[in-house]
């Protein structure tokens, strides 16, 4: 019986990761980034002004974290599958209205909202929730899979739907889209998404756990949330600004691309490296690293005006990246249990959403008033030390924090 339930978990682990993963991809519509694969021809087409624009996905973004807290909650009481199924089926049809039924401002940010709210911020919950609350315990390896393949598929999808974009415009690519989310990733999702089981899980999170509100009073939860969300802060806010800020530093946009090519390269190496890693160190030093060696590259790069310094940034920012991309979908299990881990998963991703809705208003207003990005740089890597150093106060206790439940 218990090699037959090893194998059980091993196979529900297996099936998850991989559809984990495709639900993850589906939230590319929802996303700044997929969302930046149609904005030029979108602005183009509607006369919108891009501080407009700005204001709009920011509002779209802040509103639409709200969703995380319920998403959480339903997964824990209704299931996975069910809600996985509604999030897909209404960001499909939010992505199809997006394209048949934008004819102005208003429509506009109807639109972009449940994209938000939807894809970015409730599917992303659902996503975490398939491997990570499966509750092993020891599932450090199976996230760092997870992450990567997530990674390989975000690739694959952008270089599609830009090429769509190119080629039919972006009303016909954002059909697509939709209709891929509607008809290929829900079936695959009600089919063999696998809903975690009591049998499914290893005998550590078989019983008890923290609910949310013993969570939200433990330090863990917010130096594990800040710091996580300092990193979206200033990633998003460097993601959008990157080739100015090279620009800055006397880099031309063919550096910018082989920079962002570097980045991806190191940060596939850092989800393989923290996976492994993350079965047998503590989750917390590990944060500790990744938000220290953060801070290194946001300082160095206002130094980066030569090539070797510039890709030793790029190597840094790429390992740091993929550390903490691993370490969000797994701290949270570690540290409370599976009772009540899709609320705790869906708070934290709130947090994270609007971190990263605010990074990159933060970085125009400091170049807007001091004409440089080399204070809001410095300003970022301070804040990421001081989380990594709280990171490193918590000890080597893989953050648990379990209670009986």
């Amino acid at each position: 019986m218990a090699l037959a339930s090893e194998e059980q978990l091993r196979h529900t682990v297996r099936t998850n990761v991989i559809l984990g993963a495709l639900l993850m991809v589906a939230t590319l519509p929802g996303r700044t980034q997929g969302l930046g694969l149609v904005t030029e021809p979108l602005l183009a087409e509607l006369g919108l002004e891009r501080v407009k624009f700005a204001n709009l996905n920011l509002w779209a973004s802040l509103l639409g974290a709200l969703v995380c807290l319920p998403v959480g909650r339903l997964i824990d009481r209704v299931g996975l599958r069910p809600v996985s199924f509604v999030l897909l089926g209404g960001l499909a049809l939010a992505v199809l209205g997006f394209s048949f039924h934008i004819t102005g401002t208003a429509m506009f940010f109807f639109w972009l909202f449940l994209s938000r709210a939807l894809g970015q911020s409730g599917l992303s919950v659902a996503a975490i929730a398939s491997v990570a609350k499966l509750g092993q315990g020891k599932n450090g390896p199976a996230l760092g899979i997870f992450s990567v393949i997530l990674s390989l598929l975000f690739v694959v999808g952008f270089v599609a739907v830009g090429a769509s974009v190119v080629e039919t415009g972006w009303r016909h690519a954002w059909r697509e889209v939709g209709f891929v989310i509607g008809l290929v990733v829900l079936p695959l999702a009600v089919v063999f998404l696998k809903e975690p089981s009591r049998e499914s899980r290893s005998h550590e999170f078989a019983e008890g756990g923290l609910g949310l509100r013993e969570a939200l009073k433990t330090p863990l939860f917010w130096i594990g949330s800040g710091a996580v969300a300092s990193f979206a802060f200033a990633s998003s806010g460097l993601g959008l600004f990157n080739e100015a800020v090279l620009a800055e530093v006397g880099h031309d946009r063919s550096v910018y691309h082989l920079f962002l090519a570097v980045t991806t390269g190191f940060a596939l190496l850092g989800q393989f490296l923290c996976g492994w890693l993350s079965a047998r160190n503590s989750l917390s030093l590990l944060l500790g690293w990744a938000l220290a060696a953060y801070a290194a590259s946001l300082a160095l790069l206002v130094h980066a005006s030569s090539s070797l310094v510039l890709w030793i940034v790029a190597g840094l920012m790429g390992l740091s990246a993929g550390f903490v991309t691993v370490l969000f979908f797994a701290i949270w299990g570690q540290a409370y249990g599976s009772r009540e881990l899709g609320r705790i998963q869906g708070v934290a991703q709130g947090i994270t959403v609007l971190a990263s809705a605010l990074g990159p208003v933060a970085f125009a207003t400091v170049h807007d008033q001091l004409g440089r990005y080399a204070l809001a740089l410095y300003g970022l890597a301070i804040i990421a030390m001081i989380f990594a150093m709280a990171s490193f106060t918590l000890g080597r206790g893989h953050f648990r924090v379990r209670g009986n439940g």
